[in-house]
């Protein structure tokens, strides 16, 4: 390994083949040490593809690697939970995909063990680190929009919506699959950062597919129940309104939109792209009796260098991040504090669907407190 890098092993080959070996390979301050894949003829095969030293099918021999300073998690979320224990008790600094885990409880474990350690823990929340997002944020805290009256959000995709899409993982609850869980967990974080905590909601999550093929038989189907699309109503502390859609399987849904109206004017932030949940999003603003007129990206804001899949650019921020909150001792939004904020926002609206009624939201300081 070159001096002066940081050795990263990365635990997981779906998303962490197609995004986080390009991106630590990308980033001059990372390098990668090393693979994961539970079998190990598969994490040799990945290995020898990106000219990476180590494949390991077993998670304590890749943790007990001194060249493996981090880890990067991007199993599936039913898995999280006991692999970043691991990587957090080894003493190695974590950064986990979306969402968490399965339930706030065990985040706001992580999030207190990796202090205790006190190691560099991070989510892995893009859309903070996308330039549209970022000038967004700046707008509205300039006060654009003055005082917010609503806040709607529409994400509307068809990712799954043909029902010949395999069956897995996905497909259950229980295993952290369904809507929620994949862009949900993003759209409560980038609530709570750009407008800060909800004091109640109510949910009505369902599922339009309620069985796919089993990937071993076809001609089988195998029962889904976890949620495919999502309504839910927020009602942030200070009172204002959030209308929120969710789906994943609308043939020619709208995109990716969040739109703020408010006493001085009106931001929209959208996106028509339905393949790549990066690339396409433009920003319009308008003040009080004008029309929406497009706002052009500061160049300062701007990624240095685009890649084909636009999720690469993005995640490298992340990886910057990262690599400031490791170096310097002092590591920055969004850490696990915020992955437990978005995760009991998951868990809270589970439960309002369930029950069918509001729910009020605990106040994270004092949540994390308890723990």
């Amino acid at each position: 390994m070159q001096a002066g890098k940081i050795g990263v092993a990365v635990v997981g080959t779906g998303f962490g083949k197609k995004i986080h070996i390009p991106g630590f390979q990308h980033h001059h301050q990372t390098e990668v040490a090393a693979v994961y894949h539970r079998d190990r003829a598969r994490a040799a095969a990945i290995a020898a593809e990106y000219q990476i030293p180590h494949a390991d099918c077993n998670l304590e021999t890749l943790l007990a690697r001194p060249e493996v300073q981090a880890v990067s998690i991007a199993t599936p979320p039913f898995l999280h939970y006991e692999m970043a224990r691991q990587v957090l008790q080894a003493g190695k600094h974590l950064l986990l995909e979306k969402p968490m885990t399965l339930t706030a409880a065990e985040t706001r474990e992580l999030y207190h063990l990796a202090a205790q350690q006190g190691v560099s823990a991070v989510a892995d929340f893009e859309f903070r680190f996308i330039p549209a997002w970022q000038h967004f944020a700046e707008l509205l805290r300039s006060g654009t929009v003055g005082q917010p009256r609503l806040i709607k959000i529409d994400w509307l995709v068809a990712s799954r919506a043909d029902p010949q899409r395999s069956w897995n993982w996905y497909a259950q609850r229980a295993c952290g699959g369904g809507a929620l869980g994949a862009i949900g967990s993003h759209a409560f974080d980038y609530i709570h950062w750009l407008f800060g905590p909800v004091q109640r909601l109510s949910a009505w999550l369902s599922c339009a597919i309620p069985a796919r093929p089993d990937p071993l038989d076809g001609d089988q189907l195998k029962p889904v129940d976890a949620d495919d699309t999502d309504l839910l109503t927020l009602e942030l502390v200070d009172g204002t309104p959030v209308q929120v859609s969710l789906s994943s399987v609308t043939y020619q849904g709208r995109g990716h939109w969040l739109e703020v109206y408010g006493d001085r004017g009106t931001l929209v932030l959208g996106s028509r792209n339905l393949k790549d949940y990066v690339h396409g999003f433009q920003l319009w603003a308008a003040p009080v009796g004008e029309e929406l007129a497009e706002v052009p990206l500061p160049e300062r804001l701007q990624f240095p260098r685009q890649f084909d899949d636009g999720r690469l650019a993005p995640f490298i921020r992340v990886v910057n991040h990262w690599v400031q909150g490791i170096t310097s001792g002092q590591t920055t939004a969004p850490t696990l504090r915020e992955g437990v904020y978005s995760q009991l926002l998951m868990d809270l609206a589970q439960q309002a669907s369930d029950r069918r009624v509001w729910l009020d939201v605990p106040d994270l300081d004092e949540l994390l407190a308890t723990g």
